[in-house]
């Protein structure tokens, strides 16, 4: 199927966030310094998490994983809009543009469980303290995490060959700076109807899920916060517990709007900004947010960049 419309179309044109503004080069400095701090955050908090043996802790085992879903998201996206900018050639072939759907679907599925396995690790943290290692081993760690991506490899797996085995018999001038279903979709001259709803369906049943184990998670905590006599304590819960909740809100609120809204609340320009948020901008909240203003982390971060003098 693919190869059926490389033939009968040739490549996908991405016509971007670049030509919806009047100074494109301003933008792609943005964009290509915003790239390089995201990368360079991510890589430095995985290798802190690594390096740093105070920092073997499931908490940062699933902050590890949400920085390598950042870093990856990032690096599918932007390269090639930068690439696309500076050459000033806006084409991507239809194998490119189906491995692009791929990744982001794969990514995005992930973190929306992933996110669903910290809140879950938080809830045990502090609603059953003294069971929490044995709860939350490292077995049960990799267990969370290796469900999460397999979740997201389905969802890729599953939805990128049916969108790119449809016809593209209109004119393929993606309204999009990367390939993403929906703006994919909106190409098709056939009768998709029947896979929206399936689409729809996937994903109330992947969002769905998820907030239900965050909403009970977070519904417990509250009522073992409410309980703590030490005000450190509740300090201490509500700063970790604050972190979880901002990403989670920066996370589902793009993805609720992308796939549940209906198309009359969509248009090009607002599908590229909700877009531009999660792919572009939450790689390089998440490292700010999570972990950059957590002590243990500044902490690690000083004791990796120190240098020790040599005696006299």
């Amino acid at each position: 199927m693919w190869l059926a419309n490389q033939t009968l179309g040739g490549d996908f044109f991405l016509l971007g966030i670049f030509s919806q503004i009047s100074h494109p080069g301003r933008l792609c400095l943005l964009i290509f310094s915003i790239f390089l701090m995201a990368v360079s955050w991510n890589i430095t908090l995985i290798l802190l998490i690594h390096i740093d043996s105070s920092l073997h802790t499931p908490m940062y085992f699933f902050i590890n994983q949400l920085s390598l879903i950042d870093l990856t998201c990032i690096s599918v996206t932007v390269p090639k809009m930068l690439v696309n900018q500076l050459a000033k050639d806006k084409t991507i072939s239809i194998l490119g543009c189906g491995t692009q759907m791929y990744f982001y679907l794969q990514l995005g599925g992930a973190e929306c469980c992933l996110l669903a396995a910290m809140a879950y690790d938080r809830y045990v943290a502090i609603c059953h303290p003294l069971r929490y290692s044995v709860l939350m081993s490292h077995r049960v760690c990799l267990l969370l995490a290796s469900g999460c991506w397999c979740v997201g490899s389905v969802d890729g797996f599953m939805l990128t060959p049916i969108t790119m085995s449809f016809p593209f018999c209109r004119s393929h001038e993606i309204q999009h700076f990367f390939c993403e279903v929906p703006a994919v979709l909106k190409l098709s001259c056939s009768d998709i109807s029947l896979y929206k709803t399936f689409m729809y369906l996937c994903c109330v049943i992947m969002l769905l899920i998820p907030v239900t184990v965050i909403s009970v998670s977070y519904y417990f905590i509250i009522l073992t916060i409410h309980k703590m006599n030490s005000v450190e304590g509740r300090k201490k819960a509500f700063t970790t517990c604050s972190s979880h909740v901002t990403v989670v809100s920066l996370f589902y609120g793009a993805a609720i709007y992308n796939y549940m809204l209906p198309s009359s609340y969509h248009t090009p320009e607002k599908d590229m900004m909700s877009s531009f948020f999660y792919t572009i901008l939450t790689p390089v909240l998440n490292p700010i947010i999570y972990s950059f203003r957590n002590k243990d982390v500044a902490r690690a971060l000083k004791k990796m960049l120190s240098v020790q003098k040599p005696p006299y």
